[in-house]
């Protein structure tokens, strides 16, 4: 596993030496004291000696040597790259050609770290293929198939590239050259749904810090909010009136006080608290100009006290410079030694430097003060004409105060006046609404019962009119049941006077057209059907309205019996072209006139 290791590191340096001049990169080791090294490893020049180069007493420096650390130049795409053997415990990898073009691989998953090795000898093992690979990196996991190939799966997806550099390298196992134990290995890049899911955990770990990161930016840069302001009540405006009188917590109250306003709060029964609030405030404009004029004060308590301490200052500098001028004088000067005098000038220099900076800002402090003082002789007539007319403007605006608050307090008592008197007019007003709600109620009483009258007395005439059809109607079957009396009745003289004939009963009965009881009864019910329908009926409804009666009556039969009895059924044709129509019509009371 060593030797393979280092195989690795020499094919990763290899891939990176340029070769485009082999005699310039000959003379450029030679000049640094390397021996010449060609891609495969053989020296360029083989009589190379090293101490004819410029670093002599430097043993030679084989450039494959692991641990130089030399990065050589990238190679160009142009140029192949040369694999060269790698030898294992238990197996050979020979490299490929390196004129035939780099193995195809499919497009690489998002975080893959499985690798698809195909071509694998019969006869390998997972622990052959664990040392061949083990040489990439950490591998968490081998799946063997019996079909001669596998997958594996690495700690780190930069482990994948180097185990796609085995892609295409023939495989021995050994020394033996039997098929079983040969093969070619296709290294490629194998979509795994752990390496997926690893994938897309990590991205949405990211995805979360960037977010929790681009929230925590916001937040710093996002403005505070400004603090809740309560809703008024009588008890929130008591604090608050509180609270403008203290100096402490003004500001505060100040703001609940603006915030109600500009919500419109203010009505008729909170404008006396709103005025008092208000008016609270106006009084802290005195405090306000109080704490100005004691700032004023000791500011100029603070300026005199610097003009002091700056001119007891000036005085010491003074004494000082005195000192240095009078210890440069011949009678001490020359009793000091050469360093001591020159100590002693650099001393005076800056002390009178010092001196005179501070002397100037004095100065400048007493011409400010005489310029006030002067712009104030100046301007002291219009001043004082000035300060009068203030005083006068002061006074109204005082009086023009005081005579608001008394309207104010004025109209607040009418307020309070209306508001009582609108409470009397509210309860007697509630009286009155009680009153006429009531009355509006029995109005709708009333109005529903009057509807409710009008529905029954249309009904009623609805009832009424039902009950004269059924009357008519009981009419009409009255007559049919007379008209067919006198029918029963006539057809039985009919029958009367058949019987007082000369002539014997077999023979009459053989001559009527009527040959049984039956068509009997089929001809009465006809002639009483169609003496209901004057106009006249077909046959189909003729037949219609017997089958409802016998369903066995067909339409043939009922044909016949009535085309014999000519002097009682009637046949005519009603209707042009195609709306001709058969109809039989019932003459019975003129074919007995006619018989």
């Amino acid at each position: 596993s060593a030797d393979g290791g280092r195989n690795l590191s020499l094919d990763s340096i290899l891939m990176g030496l340029p070769m485009s001049d082999p005699t310039a990169w000959a003379t450029a080791m030679n000049n640094l004291g390397i021996a010449p090294m060609g891609m495969t490893g053989q020296p360029l020049l083989p009589d190379f000696d090293p101490a004819l180069g410029m670093m002599t007493g430097i043993p030679p420096i084989n450039p494959m040597m692991p641990g130089l650390g030399i990065v050589p130049p990238p190679i160009p795409p142009d140029m192949p790259a040369v694999k060269e053997i790698i030898h294992c415990k238990s197996c050979t990898l020979f490299p490929p050609n390196p004129h035939l073009p780099p193995p195809a691989t499919r497009e690489r998953p998002p975080g893959c770290k499985t690798v698809f090795v195909g071509g694998l000898p019969e006869n390998g093992t997972e622990q052959i293929i664990m040392e061949v690979f083990e040489q990439c990196g950490e591998v968490i996991a081998i799946r063997k198939s019996k079909k001669n190939f596998c997958h594996i799966r690495f700690a780190e997806e930069f482990m994948v590239d180097k185990a796609l550099y085995l892609s295409g390298y023939r495989i021995r196992l050994g020394s033996s050259t039997d098929k079983k134990d040969t093969g070619r290995l296709h290294v490629d890049f194998a979509q795994a749904r752990d390496d997926l899911y690893e994938w897309e955990c990590r991205q949405r770990l990211l995805a979360r810090e960037e977010r929790h990161r681009r929230r925590l930016q916001e937040e710093r840069f996002r403005p505070p909010s400004p603090p809740p302001v309560v809703h008024y009540s009588d008890h929130e405006c008591s604090i608050v009136a509180e609270k403008l009188k203290d100096d402490t917590k003004f500001l505060e109250a100040i703001q609940t006080l603006l915030t109600w306003i500009e919500r419109g709060e203010v009505n008729r029964r909170t404008a006396n608290n709103f005025y008092s609030m208000i008016q609270s405030a106006n009084s802290h404009i005195r405090r306000l100009v109080n704490e100005k004029a004691a700032h004023e004060k000791e500011m100029e308590e603070a300026k005199e006290k610097f003009k002091l301490a700056l001119s007891g200052i000036l005085v010491q500098f003074e004494q000082i410079v005195a000192v240095y001028h009078s210890a440069s004088k011949q009678k001490a000067w020359d009793h000091f030694t050469k360093a001591q005098r020159k100590n002693i000038s650099v001393w005076c220099k800056q002390a009178e430097e010092i001196r005179n900076i501070h002397n100037d800002e004095l100065m400048g402090i007493r011409r400010e003060e005489e310029m006030e003082m002067s712009d104030e002789e100046i301007e002291d007539p219009s001043e004082m004409k000035e300060t009068e007319e203030s005083a006068l403007v002061s006074q109204v605006e005082a009086l023009k105060e005081e005579n608001d608050s008394l309207r104010w307090q004025l109209d607040a008592y009418r307020n309070e006046v209306e508001l009582l008197k609108q409470e009397q007019g509210k309860a007697s007003r509630d009286e009155d609404t009680t009153k006429e709600q009531q009355m509006k109620l029995l109005q709708q009483a009333l109005q529903g019962m009057q509807k409710h009258l009008l529905k029954v007395q249309d009904e009623y005439k609805k009832r009424e009119a039902e009950l004269e059809k059924v009357r008519e109607d009981k009419l009409k079957i009255e007559t049919l049941l007379e008209n067919l009396k006198e029918q029963e009745s006539t057809t039985s003289r009919v029958c009367a006077c058949s019987q007082e004939k000369e002539c014997p009963v077999e023979k009459t009965l053989s001559n009527s057209p009527v040959k049984s009881e039956r068509e009997v009864l089929l001809v009465g019910i006809i002639s009483t059907f169609l003496h209901v329908h004057p106009f006249g009926a077909s046959i189909e409804y003729i037949c219609s309205y017997l089958q409802r009666l016998d369903s066995k009556i067909c339409t043939a039969e009922v044909e016949v019996l009535m085309t014999r009895l000519q002097n009682t059924f009637r046949q005519e044709l009603s209707g042009v072209g195609a709306s001709l129509e058969k109809r039989w019509k019932f003459c019975g009371f003129d074919g007995l006139k006619m018989t």
